[in-house]
């Protein structure tokens, strides 16, 4: 296996610890990220002074010289696939696509095969300069196999570790479309009854509760008020239908990104998405409400509806600020435009 070798110089005033002084210096093009460098450090791929150190506690000084020894990147277990894809932009660093129904992000025992990650292998080929030391993409996000729209893969282990941190911090936009049952307002004591649920000006429907794997089903998730992780759902009206209004199209956006956040939490507070056979399989549309053409369109739609439409995040290479923005599948837009009557 072939090796790249990596020299610099600790600069002035570093951090105390060597893995926090090496992802502070080292060179922009290594492209390595601090999990990286803490992994060749414990390999006893880097030198100090000429002398390997494989404790990432170490102490450094200013102007110690720095050797890494770096594998050149492995070829991934995963097979590449010709699958068309949909990119919405694309440079050296990262990769930002429109994903279609049905297509899972990342191999699974259950999706061996056909995924994103499959697409993107073949893709990008070559231009894949490696993420953790594997010629992969670097998946910092995920949407559910049947929701449709914008991802962001990263094509280097530096882009990785930048858009990864942004996604901690939660300063990533991401803005969808859901068409639910029913129609959220501030004015219903229903909604005001339900734990987790507030609404902020603008009659902006706010969810803020915990989500967890569920107790007897493994494939969901649940709201919990103890234990799991934190999440926060925002959600306003941009359009109802019916009469009186049966169904309504939200934008929604997330202060967190967790597991089927959007469709747990819509559920929760009673406005279920149409499609959704996991959350809400149950839920009908009041015949009366709506044409007979609208509501069988509406009750025959065979996903949740629910499209990733926004997506903004600082590119983590430039730091220029990107919006990506991606319409409607046409699925989605034909069941509107049938709700509509057009």
């Amino acid at each position: 296996m072939s090796l790249r070798y990596i020299n610099f110089t600790i600069g002035a005033a570093p951090p105390p610890r060597l893995d926090k002084a090496l992802a502070r210096d080292v060179p922009d093009f290594a492209a390595l990220s601090r999990t990286r460098i803490g992994r060749l450090i414990a390999d006893g791929a880097v030198r100090v002074d000429g002398t390997a150190v494989t404790d990432p506690k170490a102490r450094i000084e200013a102007g110690a010289r720095i050797d890494i020894f770096v594998d050149e990147p492995q070829d991934s277990h995963i097979l590449p696939e010709e699958i068309p894809l949909d990119v919405v932009h694309e440079d050296d660093d990262l990769i930002v696509v429109n994903k279609p129904a049905g297509m899972v992000v990342h191999p699974a025992p259950g999706s061996p095969g056909g995924t994103l990650v499959n697409a993107l292998l073949h893709h990008c080929g070559d231009a894949l300069s490696g993420v953790g030391g594997m010629k992969r993409p670097g998946i910092v996000h995920r949407i559910d196999k049947d929701t449709t729209g914008l991802l962001v893969a990263a094509k280097s282990d530096a882009a990785h570790q930048g858009l990864a941190a942004q996604f901690e911090a939660h300063t990533v936009d991401r803005i969808y479309n859901a068409l639910v049952h029913g129609v959220p307002d501030a004015a219903d004591p229903r909604l005001r009854g339900i734990r987790g649920t507030s609404f902020e000006a603008g009659n902006v429907l706010k969810l803020t509760t915990q989500l967890a794997r569920h107790k007897t089903d493994r494939q969901r998730q649940a709201v919990t008020f103890q234990g799991g992780r934190h999440a926060v759902t925002r959600a306003r009206v941009l359009e109802t239908f019916g009469q009186p209004p049966a169904l309504a199209l939200l934008e929604c956006w997330l202060e967190t990104g967790r597991t089927h956040q959007i469709r747990v939490h819509m559920a929760h507070a009673g406005h279920a998405l149409v499609g959704d056979q996991t959350y809400g399989g149950r839920r009908r549309v009041p015949k009366k409400a709506l044409p007979d053409a609208a509501v069988d369109a509406a009750q025959d739609f065979p996903r949740q509806a629910l499209h990733a439409a926004v997506l903004g995040f600082r590119h983590p290479v430039s730091r220029e600020l990107m919006r990506f923005e991606a319409p409607l599948p046409p699925d989605m837009a034909s069941l509107i435009g049938t709700l509509r009557g057009e």
